[in-house]
C-alpha cells in the first residue's frame, strides 16, 4: 500500500494505492475508491532508412519520369494558417462573410499572448476549419477565403 499527498489548484488530495498490477490499479482519493485501467505502453520501432548512392553525373529525364512542379496558386482559394501553436480564443467571422485584407478573422492565444489572425487578402469566407477553444499547431489551416 502506497500513500501520496497532492495539492491540485490549492486543494489537498490524499491518494492511497491499495492494489496494483500491469492492467488495473485500485486506489482511493480522499476516501473515494476508484479502479483505474492502465493502457499498455506501446513500444516504438525503429525504421531503417537505406540511402542510395548519388549518381555521378546528370541523368536525362525520361518520358516516364514525372516532373515536380509547384502548385499554380490560381485556384482562387486562400488558406489562412496558424503562425504559431496555441488556442483559438475567438472567431470573428462566419462562413459567407466578405473580408478585406488586414481584417481580424480570429484571436489565437500563444505563449500567454493574444495574437490577431488577419486576412491576407480580400474575398469571402468559404470555410472555417477550427472552433473556439481548439488547440492548433503551427501551420494548421484555420480559414479558407475565396
Amino acid at each position: 500500500m502506497k500513500e501520496f499527498n497532492y495539492k491540485i489548484n490549492g486543494a489537498p488530495y490524499r491518494v492511497v494505492v491499495t492494489k496494483s498490477d500491469n492492467e488495473l490499479v485500485e486506489l482511493e482519493v480522499n476516501g473515494t475508491p476508484y479502479t483505474v485501467e492502465m493502457t499498455p505502453k506501446v513500444k516504438k520501432t525503429k525504421t531503417v532508412i537505406q540511402r542510395q548512392s548519388a549518381p555521378s553525373g546528370p541523368t536525362p529525364q525520361s518520358a516516364s519520369t514525372p516532373l515536380v512542379t509547384k502548385p499554380s496558386g490560381l485556384t482562387g482559394k486562400n488558406t489562412i494558417q496558424s503562425p504559431l501553436p496555441g488556442i483559438i480564443l475567438d472567431i470573428r467571422c462566419k462562413v459567407g462573410d466578405p473580408v478585406k485584407k488586414g481584417q481580424t478573422l480570429m484571436i489565437l492565444e500563444a505563449m500567454k499572448m493574444e495574437n490577431n489572425i488577419l486576412a491576407n487578402g480580400s474575398g469571402k469566407v468559404t470555410e472555417i476549419l477550427v472552433q473556439k477553444g481548439d488547440s492548433v499547431l503551427e501551420g494548421a489551416d484555420l480559414v479558407v477565403i475565396e
